[in-house]
């Protein structure tokens, strides 16, 4: 995780990210992550349970507390440990969360995207929508733009690097996210993706928070 702010000065955090994605879509994924580096944010722990049209459950460690706190519904569109991404950013994005108009079609780089309109269903949600670029030949996401409750944009999130994996799995290993209140940017650079790790839900419990490596 890379933090800029508006000055150009830059911080570097590192973090592994597990996800149990569940087959049947009406049932939301579960992920954790866990913060490694640097010393004062080391150990912190933020697990999501993500629902459909209901509040997710989200729950974070704080090492220096040394306690597992809920996050309030109400409170999910909070910054995350300080960077451009918001707790409810690093919740899966299900299908069922929102409902969908089509917009236009028009060229993203060398390809060409469908332009989504996107409404969170979730009534406490930060944003009042979202405009999706999806490009046409792999489904991939290029861009999405965030509106608040007021309806002015106030962050964009831009998709990158692209690799498949086990021959059917495409994730973007660059995350770019840019706040246009305050010029400040964060930007997620994924290293490897594994895949049939074995995990289940007794691994996305909130009493193993504080026991995470």
């Amino acid at each position: 995780m890379i933090l800029r702010n508006a000055q150009g000065q830059q911080t570097k955090r590192t973090l592994q990210i597990r996800t149990l994605e569940r087959v049947n879509g009406k049932v939301g994924d579960k992920s954790v992550l866990i913060m490694r580096t640097p010393a004062d944010v080391k150990g912190t722990t933020f697990l999501s349970h993500a629902k459909l049209t209901k509040p997710d459950d989200q729950w974070i460690f704080l090492p220096a507390l040394k306690r597992v706190k809920r996050i309030a519904s109400v409170n999910k569109s909070g910054p995350f440990l300080g960077s451009e991404f918001a707790y409810e950013d690093f919740t899966s994005q299900e299908f069922g969360k929102f409902t969908y108009q089509f917009l236009r079609q028009e060229k993203c780089g060398s390809r060409i995207c469908d332009v989504i309109e996107r409404k969170p269903l979730y009534r406490h949600s930060g944003y009042s929508k979202q405009i999706a670029w999806i490009d046409q030949k792999d489904a991939q996401f290029r861009r999405i733009e965030f509106f608040n409750r007021a309806g002015s944009r106030v962050k964009t999130l831009k998709f990158s690097d692209y690799r498949k994996y086990s021959g059917r799995f495409w994730r973007a290993h660059r995350l770019e996210m840019t706040n246009h209140r305050n010029g400040k940017f964060t930007a997620l650079v994924f290293g490897q993706f594994a895949f049939n790790r074995k995990l289940s839900s007794s691994d996305f419990v909130k009493g193993s928070l504080a026991r995470l490596r």
